[in-house]
């Protein structure tokens, strides 16, 4: 600026006239320039942390030291689109966000992903066209279509009492019989082994599905190989003793979130299965001598292309060697002949006239396939969960397909059993129910039905002679239970040869339980344990979170409003009378000492 203000007032050389001259470029040294390939669409600098933060057309958030341009400090990898802005925090933390209305929050200290909300999740719509933070309130606004506000809430410091399996939610684990190994798979993209019989952790790999989430999980049937699928849209078989990628599973034109898998066999051929976000049975060819690392989906069966789910399907379950259920978002249930490629059925789950928008969803889904191998209409060998809390026993899976569509809801309503567990059972446990179910799980000898609901609760019930023919609506058997978790658990796991119970919670544990509730322990504590060893057990402790939750306490009539205290008090004491006349009287001897020094025995 210095040099054009003397340019202007050098009247000799441009005759008065009030011309601006071209600064000249600045020198080597009082620049310093930041090289990034596809270049940089936004950026944030942090002087607290010394700190530049870059987002561009790559998807790649780049951490770099102001004063070394050279290379970036940290590469943040998990965004599918361009990054459109980025932000530091006072909380040290980066905000990214994607052109597809992705938000994503990263630690910088340890350059990891805390939390992505994409655009299914946090409802933005349309094209972004401004971001801004607001530290004041920690909040973040987004314009699109419409403005939308996203508030940041920070967890408290970590409890030094609280063990912990994983740094972040667990969202499902499954058992190894073969390696006799439990393996967990967290929100941040963490595969771990653990011991079963100890309780060690033995191994664990990172970034399984390039940071995203890992939603689901099975084995082959050797139980060599694991299988997984994520939020990006893969599944990916590994050899897990290892860490290593044998395969990547995918379509193509899509990479939307997969929510389950499974393996089977059909005719000796083997296949993997995947359902999610894309509203498709993908199905794998899992052949030896395959050497390609990437393989697609067989041919679409065209009763999924013409009559098949027209929401998310959430869920998968099979019964061999022919059947296989799949359900939705919208709570429809199909099954499927893996034959032919038909759907055999279709079952819709009933939702409440006065709750219209509640959550249909049905998440889980087991086959009883000690019924099921008998085929008989009349036995409810379908078991899934719905909304408010039920659990519904489904019948007439095995009857001839009906050509009317008409007909065919018809039927599936018939024959549909509502164990109404919310009214008919709960109300009479002394402990509260939310109204979501979650996980069902039922042993080999499906004579125990174990479910849990989003407070960490599970309940077990008796069904061994359960919906063997049709019966009016009423619940089974009731038999137990107990607090497992803090928060939802996601997964249930009976292992019959040793009775006993695998949980997992996003409350971040992975947990084993005696069937009949004892408290074995969580993986990842200090202290090891041996399953076939009572005393090494936990039991009769119960984990310190759920001591102290004020939501693991009984209901007490008084605290509840049902009762005044008077009535309580009443109750109470002809109680006392019924069992002193029933049983006689109670003396408690106390010794007291004489002036002499001698005990004198009074009895009060």
């Amino acid at each position: 600026m210095k040099e054009i203000k003397e340019h202007r007032k050098d009247s000799k050389a441009r005759k008065g006239q009030a011309i601006l001259g071209a600064p000249s470029c600045r020198a080597e040294g009082d620049q310093i320039v930041f090289r990034v390939h596809k270049g940089v669409k936004t950026f944030a600098l942090s002087k607290k942390n010394n700190l530049i933060v870059t987002g561009g057309m790559d998807r790649i958030v780049r951490l770099w030291n102001p004063y070394m341009p050279g290379r970036p400090t940290g590469m943040l990898r998990s965004h599918m689109a361009p990054i459109f802005y980025v932000y530091i925090s006072e909380e040290d933390k980066i905000f990214s966000m994607s052109k597809d209305n992705t938000i994503k929050i990263w630690d910088i200290e340890d350059q990891t992903c805390l939390f992505t909300a994409c655009s299914k999740n946090n409802g933005i719509k349309g094209e972004i066209n401004a971001c801004h933070y607001i530290p004041g309130s920690r909040s973040l606004c987004v314009a699109t279509d419409a403005l939308a506000v996203f508030h940041l809430r920070l967890r408290l410091p970590p409890d030094p009492y609280l063990v912990t399996s994983h740094k972040e939610p667990v969202l499902c684990c499954k058992f190894n019989k073969l390696f006799r190994h439990v393996v967990s798979c967290s929100e941040r993209s963490v595969v771990k082994v653990w011991d079963f019989e100890s309780g060690k952790h033995l191994f664990e790999f990172g970034n399984a599905h390039d940071g995203f989430a890992i939603t689901c999980l099975t084995f082959d049937p050797s139980g060599r190989r694991l299988i997984t699928g994520g939020r990006d849209g893969c599944l990916k078989i590994w050899n897990y003793n290892n860490g290593h990628c044998l395969y990547t599973l995918k379509r193509e034109d899509k990479s939307n979130e997969v929510c389950d898998c499974t393996y089977v066999e059909v005719n000796r051929n083997k296949y993997i299965i995947g359902v999610g976000w894309d509203r498709r049975i993908n199905m794998f060819y899992d052949s030896p001598d395959n050497f390609h690392h990437f393989q697609k989906p067989q041919a679409h069966w065209q009763d999924d292309i013409n009559r098949g789910h027209k929401e998310d399907i959430l869920c998968i379950a099979q019964c061999p060697p022919t059947l296989l259920a799949t359900s939705s978002y919208d709570g429809e249930i199909i099954v499927w002949n893996m034959l032919s490629g038909h759907i055999c059925h279709k079952f819709c789950t009933p939702v409440p006239a006065a709750s219209t928008a509640l959550d249909a969803s049905v998440t889980q889904l087991i086959f009883l396939k000690t019924r099921a191998v008998k085929f008989e209409s009349t036995v409810a060998s379908l078991i899934s969960n719905g909304p408010q809390g039920r659990i519904h026993a489904i019948q007439s899976v095995f009857q001839p397909r009906s050509n009317s569509r008409k007909e065919l809801k018809h039927v599936s309503i018939l024959f549909l059993l509502l164990l109404n567990i919310s009214a008919h059972v709960i109300h009479s446990f002394p402990y509260r129910l939310s109204v979501l179910l979650e996980s069902v799980r039922c042993g080999s000898t499906y004579s125990k039905f174990y479910t849990s609901d989003e407070d960490g609760f599970v309940y077990v019930y008796d069904i061994k002679d359960y919906a063997l023919q049709e019966s009016k609506e009423e619940a089974p058997t009731y038999v137990n239970h107990w607090r497992a978790h803090l928060k939802l658990i996601l997964s249930l796991e009976v292992i019959d040869e040793d009775s006993i119970l695998l949980s997992s919670s996003i409350d971040r544990t992975v947990r084993l339980w005696s069937l009949d509730g004892e408290y074995i322990g969580t993986f990842g504590q200090a202290e090891p344990w041996e399953t076939f060893t009572r005393s090494s057990w936990k039991h009769p402790m119960v984990p310190y979170e759920i001591l102290i939750d004020p939501q693991s306490m009984p209901i007490h009539p008084v605290l509840e409003g049902e009762s005044s205290a008077v009535q309580i008090s009443d109750q109470d004491k002809t109680v006392s009378e019924a069992s002193t006349a029933e049983y006689g009287s109670l003396h408690i001897i106390t010794p007291q000492t004489s002036i002499g020094g001698s005990y004198n025995n009074s009895v009060g």
